[in-house]
């Protein structure tokens, strides 16, 4: 059999084109609307028809940075449609709701041996893409996903379950991971900084692994959201001493632990000042390489512990796929803003310049035209 035709995928819809549009990154704080070919696909592979891929603040830095080599499409908190299935796919066919996760590590080299798996060079190694250097490619109309994420990391996306429910996969095994890495007994208080989409998670999984949760944000209408999902003690931080108000709640001690669910570096001191002696801190979002001041003796007389977590754990994929096709959480309630692919450059633009009614932003390539919330859902 000729090269091509061991190409050619075994039923491919004829309603694919042959071209696409992609929100193309190609440098910092550059991304551009254009027209691109359609991924072709090979044995083992899919091709999947984007439905919703939420914006991450990890990809919000690459362009706002430049970190990255130009042309690439970002986007990988992905749901959608199988439009094609290459030769040597048996568990997925076309019209299969799908998730994928758009990495996985080896499980043999030293860091998979010591569960670190974010810093497997074969992790790194990015196994979807709607075209150019594989980054994800949530952000076009059309992604490939590779044979190994076919193999290993794609699931079907229950009946019942919404495609906007099912795109938090990814983000949320993540935050499992972030609060295994905490180690939190029953009983604990943890203070959550930021109520984000992803300080609501992490709040929620504290909470639920028997923690008392004290959540702050800036903004009201955050809290309120987290108030609605369960998480009832919160703190207005712009209006309240964070870390007084903490102390008040553990008898002048401390939480046990604090998340610090917010980008920079600059309350990274008042997470530290509000947990007590032999406390622990969780940066969380802290992904961009710079200088942060803290007070040593906090660490070494104090023995207070500063932890990192970075990107998922295949170990928790399972318990991630479970929690979020289960509807342990109503996601779909952390969606403010839904935009189509043509109005991609201002989903950015809001998602890296948050407003007090904005929270998570997704991409839908399938509308239009912008809508929120209070628009039509899925």
């Amino acid at each position: 059999m000729a090269m091509a035709e061991q190409l050619v995928s075994k039923a491919a819809a004829p309603t694919v084109p042959s071209t696409m549009l992609a929100a193309v990154y190609h440098g910092r704080n550059d991304v551009r609307l254009e027209t691109v070919p359609v991924p072709s696909i090979g044995p083992g592979e899919l091709l999947v028809r984007v439905h919703t891929c939420g914006i991450c603040g990890t990809d919000l830095k690459k362009i706002a940075t430049g970190s990255h080599s130009a042309p690439r499409i970002f986007g990988h908190e992905t749901s959608g449609t199988v439009a094609a299935a290459g030769n040597r796919v048996n568990n997925f066919k076309p019209g299969d709701r799908v998730i994928f996760f758009h990495h996985l590590p080896c499980r043999e080299c030293f860091y998979c041996r010591h569960k670190t798996f974010a810093q497997c060079q074969t992790y790194k190694k990015v196994g979807v893409t709607a075209g150019f250097e594989p980054s994800g490619g949530g952000f076009a109309e059309y992604v490939r996903v590779m044979d190994w994420i076919v193999d290993r990391g794609t699931v079907l996306i229950p009946d019942g379950v919404s495609f906007e429910q099912a795109c938090f996969v990814e983000p949320v095994n993540t935050c499992m991971k972030g609060i295994e890495s905490l180690g939190l007994d029953a009983g604990e208080t943890v203070l959550v900084i930021g109520q984000g989409p992803i300080g609501i998670i992490l709040s929620a999984l504290a909470q639920r692994a028997g923690a008392t949760v004290i959540t702050s944000d800036l903004y009201e209408h955050r809290l309120t959201i987290s108030l609605t999902l369960g998480l009832k003690n919160t703190v207005n931080a712009s209006h309240s001493d964070v870390v007084l108000e903490v102390r008040k709640q553990t008898e002048g001690r401390g939480a046990d632990a604090a998340i610090l669910a917010v980008g920079g570096n600059g309350l990274i001191r008042t997470a530290m000042d509000a947990v007590r002696p032999g406390g622990r801190v969780l940066l969380f979002a802290q992904t961009v390489r710079g200088e942060a001041t803290i007070d040593p003796a906090a660490v070494c007389v104090e023995e207070k512990t500063l932890l990192g977590s970075y990107s998922a754990s295949v170990d928790l994929q399972g318990a991630a796929v479970e929690f979020v096709m289960g509807r342990e959480m109503d996601l779909e309630r952390l969606i403010s803003h839904r935009f189509g692919l043509a109005d991609g450059l201002e989903a950015l633009q809001l998602a890296a310049h948050p407003q007090a009614d904005s929270m998570k932003i997704v991409v839908q390539p399938g509308m239009s035209s912008q809508r929120t919330r209070e628009g039509n859902p899925e």
